[in-house]
């Protein structure tokens, strides 16, 4: 499919709040293309939040248009809005989001369990993204028996399983250690350069020098919109050279 697999067109979000408005967004035109690797920043309040929601079908735009890899979201019915969530963006947390009582194996195949793939598939495909981000020795292991670095590879596993068009990630560095956090931007940077989309949502200046395009927020706005030369990504140790399936 040709164009952009991310276009907004004049975006506005307000809340309401009592009597009370809020415009968390105000008028935002973007587009990514297929392959960029972008990274959103903006102090707290300045709409990156709500432009994440968006981005991820979690919520609507009050205004505005939004097509996903050239689909108009504002057409779709919520059970298209869930498929589409399933299949086109993978997502990645802060907070790593695992199911504390399953194990790797079972919440990298949660999202192919949704999509209804048969078992063996299922878990082929979960094996494969796992041992791509250096966890093929962790299948049976529970969230509690991972470190927050293994947790948050657990997690990109699961974002990826089923081949999104967008990666899209929320602060997915914000509670890890230096060395996890160098780990886990190396392999969104070996996404990327398999020509996976990635959209960054950070307040790190450190981390969004991994990407190849900033975006800046500032009251609901872009404020700047610019390329650079990114910073080169150390690679995690003991990650497989790739796998099949979209694994990373």
């Amino acid at each position: 499919m040709t164009g952009p697999v991310i276009a907004l067109d004049g975006v506005e979000k307000t809340y309401r709040l009592g009597p009370a408005a809020v415009r968390a967004l105000a008028g935002v035109s973007l587009t990514v293309r297929r392959g960029e690797y972008l990274a959103v920043m903006g102090a707290s309040g300045s709409g990156k939040s709500t432009l994440m929601n968006i981005l991820g079908c979690l919520d609507p735009p009050s205004r505005g248009r939004y097509l996903l890899d050239g689909m108009d979201v504002a057409a779709l019915d919520a059970w298209e809005l869930a498929g589409i969530r399933n299949r086109k963006i993978g997502f990645v947390f802060q907070s790593f989001n695992l199911i504390p009582r399953s194990t790797a194996l079972h919440n990298v195949e949660l999202p192919l369990v949704y999509a209804r793939l048969r078992a063996r598939h299922r878990r082929r495909r979960a094996v494969a993204a796992l041992a791509a981000v250096g966890l093929a020795g962790r299948l049976g292991h529970h969230p509690a028996q991972l470190s927050g670095g293994e947790q948050q590879r657990a997690a990109v596993a699961r974002a990826v399983v089923t081949n999104p068009a967008i990666v899209l990630a929320d602060e997915p560095t914000g509670n890890l250690d230096s060395v996890s956090a160098a780990e886990i931007l190396a392999i969104f940077g070996r996404l990327h350069a398999a020509g996976r989309t990635v959209v960054l949502i950070t307040h790190d200046h450190q981390v969004a020098a991994h990407a190849h395009r900033v975006v800046h927020l500032h009251d609901g706005r872009v404020a700047r919109d610019y390329r650079q030369a990114p910073r080169p990504a150390r690679r995690p140790p003991a990650v497989a050279a790739g796998a099949p399936g979209g694994a990373p």
